[in-house]
């Protein structure tokens, strides 16, 4: 029987002009339905390849894929575009947020898309802002929101046309540690509460053990599923080596930063909040490493 979500040996591969790129190798996977599950592996190993597919956003090259029961191997566009707006939920690592809309502009976008009338947009959307906290800030745009609040909106909507599966990718990376426990709480809210099946996909090892499953991919392959609570001296091997992963991605961005900065690509206000975030974040996971042995 196929599970709810599923993938069979899936093959991607793009191609950079003469050069083609294995982004996934034979990948299979597994999901039950209201399952939150997390997916960890370095930079490069296919883990937003793989929430692209199972997405609708792109295709496999290779290999079968199943999405809320229904094979989307072989889909259409308008069946992937239906997919998109009905049942799968995405919340992007860039989050996608349209600057020049309010916040409850942003969340209504969605509905509009579907044709839902107007009474209903405004309820859904102010009833879904409200769930996230932001009811007194519907009406800011987003370079008036904090990091936080940005992702809360792009919960709020990717939630609009109430799809039972949520995609998050990396929904904590620009956050500090307090502000990325709540969008955790907030996900953990979505599927427990509102029954949705939830993917994550992050470097943060606090934010894996709080979900059902953890998938570890490396080079386009599934390298092992771990229950959180499985095998302690090796739940602290995944975690340290997410530590290390995660690493080596703060600094890069750190550096790419202050690049973007030093080629006024960004504003002095964007650069400090997330410059101040992701420098709390490295010293966390240096202190995390060491506190280890590692």
């Amino acid at each position: 029987m196929v599970s709810y979500i599923e993938t069979k040996e899936l093959v991607k591969v793009y191609k950079l002009g003469n050069v083609e790129v294995q982004a996934l190798r034979g990948l299979s996977m597994r999901i039950e339905q209201v399952e939150m599950i997390a997916i960890v592996g370095p930079s490069g190993s296919g883990k937003t390849t793989l929430l692209n597919i199972v997405g609708g956003l792109t295709r496999a090259t290779a290999g079968q894929t199943w999405v809320a029961g229904r094979e989307i191997t072989n889909a259409t566009n308008a069946e992937l575009g239906l997919l998109r707006q009905k049942v799968v939920g995405h919340i992007f690592q860039t989050l996608n947020l349209i600057p020049t809309l309010t916040a409850y502009e942003n969340v209504e976008l969605p509905l509009l898309a579907t044709k839902v009338p107007p009474s209903q947009r405004r309820k859904r959307a102010e009833e879904l802002l409200k769930t996230v906290g932001l009811e007194l800030r519907m009406n800011h745009k987003p370079d008036e929101l904090s990091g936080g609040e940005k992702q809360r909106v792009a919960i709020a909507a990717a939630l609009a046309n109430d799809p039972p599966i949520l995609i998050a990718d990396e929904p904590t990376g620009d956050l500090d540690t307090e502000t990325g426990a709540k969008i955790v709480e907030f996900l953990h809210r979505v599927n427990k509460d509102m029954g949705k099946t939830v993917i994550i996909v992050t470097h943060d090892p606090a934010i894996a053990r709080q979900t059902d499953r953890i998938y570890r991919i490396m080079d386009g392959r599934i390298i092992s599923v771990q229950k959180p609570s499985e095998s302690e001296e090796a739940s602290a091997a995944v975690r340290a080596q997410m530590y290390r992963d995660r690493l080596t991605e703060t600094e890069v961005e750190l550096s790419d930063l202050l690049a973007k900065y030093d080629q006024h690509g960004i504003s002095p206000e964007n650069f400090a909040e997330r410059w101040h975030n992701l420098t709390r974040t490295k010293e966390f996971l240096q202190s995390e490493l060491h506190r280890m042995g590692f």
